[in-house]
């Protein structure tokens, strides 16, 4: 099974930004983890704080699945969730934060309703329980 783990804007600074919410450990330190993990899964990271760039990689997606950190544009992005409804490939909703207990303006994701699940408020960890859900599918 090829999985994609897609990452939104700011992502790439985990480990310098905001480590009180967000750890400090870098994405791809984690990901390495993940590989060694899931042996058995073929997993892919992609990351990007360009829009456009997320939807060509969703496009494009070759994979079995998708775990996508959307980042802020789960909260602003109509583009990315006509993606998501467009595509065939499943995509479950990850966030390290619980972002229901955050700002307000981050309690709504435009994201939910088009993604199968959404994964939020176990740290890094909310990716592997998405991972979790693609291999015993």
């Amino acid at each position: 099974m090829k999985l994609l783990i897609l990452n939104g804007p700011n992502l790439n600074l985990l480990g310098q930004r905001d480590v009180q919410i967000y750890g400090s450990q870098t994405f791809e330190e984690y990901f390495s983890s993940l590989k060694l993990k899931f042996p058995d899964l073929e997993l892919q990271y992609l990351q990007s704080n360009v829009e456009g760039e997320l939807i060509n990689y969703l496009q494009e997606t070759k994979a079995d699945g998708v775990i996508f950190n959307a980042g802020g544009y789960t909260h602003t992005s109509v583009a990315l969730r006509d993606c998501i409804d467009a595509i065939t490939v499943p995509v479950v909703e990850v966030h390290i934060s619980n972002i229901a207990k955050r700002e307000s303006f981050r309690h709504e994701s435009f994201l939910t309703p088009v993604c199968i699940g959404s994964i939020m408020g176990f740290g890094l960890q909310s990716y592997e329980l998405a991972i979790l859900h693609f291999s015993r599918s």
